[in-house]
C-alpha cells in the first residue's frame, strides 16, 4: 500500500487500477473503521469487473496520520479532492461511502458536482442539522462509553477479541484528537443544498439502521435517488450483506457509467 502526502498528512492509498472506463472511490466510516473495510468485502470483485478502484484511511485512521485537529467535513473532503488530483484522475468518479464515508460522499458531491459520476452511500445521510445532532449523541455517548476499563470486557464478551482491539483503537484515536468534537461542525448542508444534487444516487439502509425512523426520507428528496432496504438488517449492512451490496453496487455502476 503506498503512502502518499494528501493535504499534508501522509495518508495510507490502496489502488487496484483495471484499465476500465470507470472509477469508483471508496470512502469508509469513522472510528473503527478504514479502508480494509472495503479490501475485504468490495473491493477486489470491483477491481475484478474491470473497474478502477480507489481506497483510502481517512485522516486519522488506519496507518494514516492522526493530527490533534482537522476534522471537519471540509477538512475531509479537501483530502479526497487533493487525493484525485495528485492521481491525475481527470473523469467524474462513482463515489461509495459507508456510514461517515457516506456522508462525505454527500458533502464532495454538492462541493464538485462535475467530479462525481454517481453515489452509492450504505447506511448514510448527508450533513444536515439532523445528522449533526444525532452525530453529537453518538459520539458523546461513545466516548463515555470507551473511557470505562469494563466496557472492553463487554466488547469481548458479546463480540470478539477482534472487536475489542478495535474498540481499542477508536478509543485511543478519539481520546487523542478532537475528532469528537469537529466532525458534527461540518459544514452542514441545508436541505435545499441536498435537493441540488443532481449525480444519481442510490441509498442501501438497514430496516433497523440510523434511518429506521423514516427510511424514504433521504431519497424522496433527492432528484435522482433511488432505495434499497436491507430488511432485518441494522446499521452493519456492509460487513453482513456484502455480497447483495456488491451485486447492487456492480449493477449501478454498469447503469451509470459514462457509456
Amino acid at each position: 500500500m503506498p503512502m502518499m502526502t494528501v493535504n499534508g498528512l501522509r495518508t495510507n492509498v490502496q489502488l487496484v487500477p483495471a484499465d476500465g472506463a470507470e472509477t469508483v472511490v471508496f470512502l469508509h466510516g469513522m472510528g473503527t473503521d478504514s479502508l480494509a473495510s472495503f479490501y475485504l468485502t468490495l473491493a477486489p470483485p470491483v477491481a475484478a469487473a474491470g473497474i478502477d478502484v480507489i481506497s483510502y484511511d481517512l485522516r486519522g485512521h488506519g496507518k494514516t496520520e492522526r493530527p490533534v485537529s482537522g476534522y471537519t467535513i471540509k477538512d475531509f473532503i479537501a483530502d479526497l479532492d487533493d487525493l484525485l488530483v495528485q492521481l491525475a484522475v481527470d473523469r467524474p468518479v462513482h463515489l461509495v461511502g459507508n456510514s461517515f464515508g457516506g456522508t462525505l460522499a454527500y458533502s464532495y458531491a454538492s462541493a464538485y458536482p462535475d467530479r462525481v459520476r454517481s453515489i452509492v452511500c450504505i447506511e448514510s445521510e448527508p450533513p444536515t442539522d439532523v445528522w449533526s445532532r444525532k452525530m453529537t449523541q453518538i459520539l458523546e455517548h461513545t466516548v463515555r462509553f470507551l473511557q470505562v476499563e469494563e466496557s472492553f470486557d463487554w466488547i469481548e464478551a458479546n463480540y470478539s477479541s477482534h472487536h475489542r482491539r478495535l474498540a481499542r483503537m477508536a478509543a485511543e484515536r478519539m481520546m487523542s484528537t478532537n475528532m469528537a468534537a469537529e466532525v458534527p461542525l461540518g459544514p452542514l448542508m441545508t436541505l435545499a443544498e441536498v435537493a441540488a444534487i443532481d449525480c444519481p444516487v442510490l441509498s442501501l439502509l438497514g430496516s433497523h439502521g440510523y434511518q429506521s425512523d423514516d427510511l424514504e426520507a433521504l431519497t424522496s428528496l433527492l432528484p435522482k435517488g433511488e432505495l434499497h432496504v436491507f430488511d432485518g438488517q441494522g446499521h452493519s449492512v456492509l460487513v453482513e450483506q456484502h455480497r447483495e451490496v456488491r451485486e447492487l453496487l456492480l449493477r449501478w455502476v454498469a447503469r451509470h457509467g459514462a457509456s
